[in-house]
């Protein structure tokens, strides 16, 4: 069998479609998670607390100054000794998660502090309530801030699910690898992992483009370009 038809064999075959399907939920469950652990991560910062400031110091330390791969080989071996036993899918998660959120978190309070304390000021002076206050001042500007480099973390762990493979989750590149190794014909196997990684990618980063588009106002102006559009149709008819 030629490579190009035992790729495209692979890439169709119910082994490798599962394999992208979980590495797809990976990818969208560990980046949630991790989403509302950066949330909760930023929130922190902002309190005036010592000691809660300790504690996230402390998850930053450790989940941004260690390897992915050796949180998850942690979290698989070593949580068991304490009584917790999780699946390898769920341990996988759990590492992948927090380690995004320790990202996320800086993201997020980036995001946050480019609003200007000038504008929360002027929010307060009009007697606006502090949920009003985010929600219609800080949360839409620091979502300009945010968007971008969320997404692109959430291409960055399309890639890092792989990892989750060394704990047996039956992933895209586990099945490509254990393909492979049955017939040692590698290059087929990693070239229709490859067409689902780039396929995956680029649906992402088209998405992304059309978030970026929407909090940055481009609906709204898109909206207004056309119905001055309209209105200067009109007024050459009327002209006429």
């Amino acid at each position: 069998m030629d490579a190009l038809t035992l790729t495209i064999d692979y890439i169709f075959s119910e082994t490798f479609f599962h394999g992208a399907q979980m590495t797809l939920l990976l990818t969208i469950v560990s980046v949630f998670f991790g989403i509302v652990v950066g949330l909760i991560i930023a929130i922190l910062q902002e309190m005036d607390n010592k000691y809660l400031n300790y504690i996230v110091v402390a998850y930053l330390w450790f989940f941004r100054g260690t390897p992915v791969l050796f949180q998850i080989i942690f979290v698989y071996n070593v949580l068991p000794s304490f009584g917790i036993n999780l699946s390898s899918f769920a341990s996988g998660v759990v590492a992948l998660a927090l380690n995004e959120g320790a990202y996320i978190a800086e993201i997020m309070r980036a995001g946050l502090q480019s609003v200007g304390k000038g504008q929360r000021t002027a929010a307060t002076a009009l007697a606006m309530k502090e949920w009003q206050i985010m929600r219609y001042v800080i949360v839409p500007q620091a979502l300009r801030v945010i968007i971008p480099p969320i997404g692109n973390q959430f291409i960055g762990m399309l890639k890092l699910s792989a990892l989750v493979s060394v704990v047996a989750v039956e992933e895209l590149l586990l099945v490509a690898n254990q393909a492979a190794s049955s017939n040692f014909r590698y290059l087929e196997a990693l070239m229709a992992a490859g067409v689902y990684y780039l396929f995956f990618t680029t649906v992402f980063m088209y998405i992304q483009g059309h978030i970026e588009f929407w909090a940055k106002g481009g609906r709204r102006r898109a909206q207004r370009d056309k119905e001055l559009k309209v209105d200067v149709a009109i007024e050459r008819t009327e002209v006429r």
